[in-house]
């Protein structure tokens, strides 16, 4: 792994700002990386389940999700020209701007994505700049966040204004300095610096321009950014992961259907603090199942580990206790 080093001016603190919405198209992006993903992470399950349950939607999103799987592979690099700066006005918009992208500005970003992995013919028109290339890719696209994307609309704005009236507190109680730190553990900032776990060691100078912060609701783990320096600065980054959750009733079969009956009776067992050898032993399971269900709902958010002497404690988190006591409902609903 690398870091991202971001370099700040007094002039770059007073321009970095808060996205009022999600980004569409990182989102298309983002959640094709999600369903990509061997263990998907529990709060994004019942989003997934939806998904491959509908044939018809399916049908609608497949030609974008093959044009993703080529254009956006895992690895330390995906052409920029798919996230335009124009798509935080709306998705029509960024398309547009997308398919208006300079002929010499794709064939160099396609060429750089070819540096890494091997691409197949059909490449070459779009990076010759063929309109019927990039039609194409504009109406898979379109109709993959229609069908991935477009129903979850609520849920997905919703999350990500919980997530951005919490960075509007630090705001007002820190000013930029204390949004930037209160980004913690996703980032450090070390003034001048705001430091980002990355796949590859990259720096960028803001030079005066500023910071766009960008909530993601299908970001996980670590924010992601530009290749290019010379773009507008964006930093797109995971929303806590006790906005993914809406509060509703529900009740145990519900929590059940949820999270899987296993994870249930974790949750129910961390009443008070206990180790993995202790939940073997209280649900007649493995210690090795144990540590896979309790890394699940680690990175759900619902518990949190820690050591203690020798001994690993799980402990229930406040998102986990208000999920086990029936304040919360199917983030997908």
């Amino acid at each position: 792994m690398g870091t991202l080093r971001i370099h700040f001016t007094a002039d770059d603190l007073a321009r970095t700002t808060v996205a009022a919405a999600p980004d569409p198209l990182w989102e298309v992006l983002l959640s094709r990386f999600r369903l990509r993903e061997r263990c998907l992470p529990l709060a994004f399950r019942p989003w997934a389940e939806r998904l491959r349950a509908d044939p018809a939607r399916l049908a609608r999103m497949r030609p974008g999700a093959r044009l993703l799987d080529v254009l956006v592979p895992p690895g330390p690099y995906f052409p920029d020209f798919l996230t335009p700066a124009q798509a935080r006005l709306g998705l029509e918009v960024g398309l547009e701007a997308m398919l208006s992208t300079p002929r010499h500005r794709l064939r160099h970003e396609l060429h750089l994505l070819a540096d890494h992995h091997r691409l197949p013919g059909w490449v070459q028109p779009l990076a010759d700049g063929d309109p019927t290339a990039l039609s194409g890719l504009g109406h898979a696209l379109r109709a993959y966040h229609r069908a991935a994307i477009a129903p979850h609309h609520d849920l997905i704005h919703t999350a990500c204004n919980a997530e951005r009236a919490r960075r509007a507190r630090d705001l007002l109680d820190g000013g930029v300095e204390g949004l930037l730190a209160g980004l913690r553990p996703l980032v450090r900032w070390q003034p001048p610096e705001l430091q980002v776990t990355y796949s590859v060691d990259q720096v960028l100078h803001l030079g005066g321009r500023g910071l766009h912060l960008v909530p993601s609701y299908f970001c996980q783990n670590a924010p992601v950014s530009l290749a290019d320096p010379h773009l507008p600065p964006v930093l797109i980054y995971p929303i806590d992961q006790d906005c993914r959750w809406t509060p509703a009733a529900t009740d145990r079969r519900d929590l059940e259907a949820l999270i899987g009956k296993t994870r249930t009776a974790v949750l129910s067992a961390l009443d008070l603090a206990a180790t993995t050898t202790q939940l073997a032993r209280h649900l007649q399971a493995s210690p090795a199942s144990i540590s896979r269900h309790t890394t699940v709902l680690r990175d759900a958010g619902l518990i949190a580990t820690h050591r203690d002497g020798s001994a690993v404690l799980h402990t229930l988190t406040p998102l986990g206790t208000t999920l086990l006591q029936g304040r919360i409902t199917d983030p997908a609903a």
